[in-house]
């Protein structure tokens, strides 16, 4: 029996998971005892039944393959008998998901940083799944957070390294350690979920595509999906190469990071769709020819259309949306007659609402869509629910956006992030934002006057949970809305996101430019909170 070693260490400062894990920079988590110390505290308070499954994989960014190695003999030490590894340490995170939920896993140690920078110098990240797949609940995260802040050991045991690199099986004293297909049961799963061959046909008609990997996890997958399965032409998937460093680049799909892509979509010999996903598979982006989708409109064009899939025929059983995310999906429910559910922002906020049956797809502003297959957003998911559309209904990307504004009318939304702000100055302008609440609704600003404002409160329909503090709103009497959030998922500084909305009914203006359709908005957020006196900033980093 191989002996298990205890190493004695010290708790660290600031292992509280954010929103999607523990992120910090690469130099942090390579400190001695540092990744052990959070992932023992994962194991110390995780449910599980003596010789459990335990899945892990990750995004291949930089340090992924050292702290995997780690986590397979501290699962040893802890009295795992089953570990499954993607390939090359490489499951993107709705793969993982998957992966979890088939082999009715105990959880699963998803190492990423999502969207953020990788290399030697960026950014790296660990986030625990559940047995249902999904990212831990605050209750989980509160407990693994309390156990960092007093623990005062490890546990491993000695053993080479496992070849990542070869199928197969090996065993680490009563530990089998199981290298698998990364691609292949997610593949298999899509190809069950959607229909193949509709989207088939219309490739061999003409339909054509370009998908941006962005040299992050969803290579593999969608050379596998979309070219090798669904017949697009060879090179329809760029950046298909998984690297350490993305490339250089930063792996996040939006109008900044894949402009390229735009570019490339807004020109006359554009192909039909494109698409993007980010560092781990999460993510998505949508722009037909001469058109972006917002990832707001998305969500809502999905939930309108998503029947024409043969595992989503005649059972969508409700809408569920972040808070910040606009209320483009709310008109569809309605017209549907299904609820739509507000949650805070996270996707673990679905997973009650998932596991309980009463919502098929969810989304964030942030990119994030997906459905109840698996307890994550899944960026090739929300690609191949688009084909899927645009093959049963012979329509572009454009048409779809416009008949869709038509019948339910358009939200004009944008998100602004100030990123890498000051975190103190950061804290101060929440904490204004807050003290100055009671005294705005009746206010006016410009030809906005405020109905609403509130600190969002989230009470789960499931299990009675409540989450407080979940972000700013400002709701106007035209319908409009601000929302203000600082962001959980950077390493450094602070990230103030702004969120923007305003309706226009079905017979009113719905092909405008959004950010002049938002003007009046936009002058509100900084009279409101004072961004420019706060941090300095005359204009946000990012606008998506």
């Amino acid at each position: 029996m191989t002996q298990i070693l205890t190493v004695p260490t010290r708790p660290f400062e600031g292992q509280a998971p954010g929103t999607s894990g523990l992120r910090k920079k690469v130099k942090v988590f390579q400190q001695p005892n540092y990744a052990e110390n959070f992932i023992q505290s994962v194991f110390d308070v995780a449910e599980r039944e003596p010789g459990a499954i335990l899945v892990i994989g990750g995004d291949g960014r930089f340090h992924n393959r050292t702290v995997i190695q780690q986590a397979i003999r501290m699962a040893a030490a802890n009295g795992y008998g089953r570990v499954l590894v993607g390939q090359g340490g490489i499951l993107s995170t709705p793969a993982a998901s998957h992966v979890i939920r088939k082999n009715k896993a105990s959880g699963g140690l998803v190492l990423s940083a999502s969207h953020n920078p990788g290399g030697p110098e960026e950014d790296f990240g660990i986030k625990y799944n559940i047995a249902n797949g999904g990212p831990a609940p605050e209750a989980v995260t509160r407990a693994i957070h309390a156990r960092t802040q007093e623990i005062d050991r490890w546990l491993t045991v000695e053993a080479e390294d496992v070849d990542l690199d070869t199928p197969g099986e090996t065993r680490i004293g009563e530990l089998i350690v199981a290298v698998i297909d990364p691609v292949a049961d997610y593949a298999d799963l899509m190809e069950e979920l959607f229909d193949f061959a509709a989207i088939r046909k219309a490739v061999a008609g003409g339909l054509t595509m370009r998908f941006d990997a962005m040299n992050a996890v969803t290579g593999p997958y969608a050379v596998e999906i979309l070219e090798n399965r669904l017949g697009f032409a060879k090179g329809t998937v760029v950046n298909g190469t998984p690297l350490e460093d993305f490339g250089g680049h930063h792996p996040d799909p939006n109008l900044i990071h894949a402009k390229d892509l735009y570019d490339l979509m807004m020109s006359e010999n554009s192909p039909d769709i494109g698409a993007a996903s980010d560092g781990d598979g999460d993510r998505n982006l949508i722009i037909g020819r001469g058109r972006f989708i917002t990832p707001s409109d998305s969500l809502a064009m999905l939930a309108a259309n998503m029947g024409g899939a043969p595992a989503y025929k005649g059972r969508l059983a409700g809408i569920a949306r972040s808070m910040p995310t606009s209320a483009a999906a709310d008109r569809v429910a309605e017209a549907l007659g299904v609820p739509c559910f507000e949650t805070p922002t996270g996707w673990k906020f679905f997973g009650n609402l998932l596991d309980a049956g009463k919502v098929t797809i969810c989304g964030e502003e942030s990119a994030g869509t997906g459905s109840d297959h698996v307890r994550e957003k899944d960026g090739l998911w929300a690609v191949l629910l688009w084909l899927n559309v645009l093959a049963a209904r012979g329509i572009s990307v454009d048409q779809l956006a416009r008949e869709h504004w038509a019948r339910f009318g358009r939200n004009y939304y944008a998100r602004h992030d100030y990123e890498g702000i000051d975190k103190a100055a950061a804290d101060v302008l929440m904490a204004g934002l807050t003290d100055g609440l009671p005294a705005l609704p009746g206010k006016s600003f410009g030809r906005l006057t405020v109905r609403v404002a509130d600190s969002f409160s989230y009470t789960d329909p499931v299990d009675g949970s409540v989450s407080e503090n979940q972000g700013i709103r400002i709701l106007f009497e035209d319908g409009s809305r601000i929302v203000f959030r600082l962001s959980g998922t950077g390493t450094q500084g602070a990230t103030l996101r702004v969120y923007l909305e305003r309706y226009e009914s079905a017979g009113g203006l719905l092909d405008e430019e959004t950010g002049a359709m938002l003007a009046e908005q936009i002058a509100a957020a900084d009279e409101i909170a004072g961004i420019r006196r706060h941090t300095g900033r005359t204009a946000p980093d990012v606008i998506t």
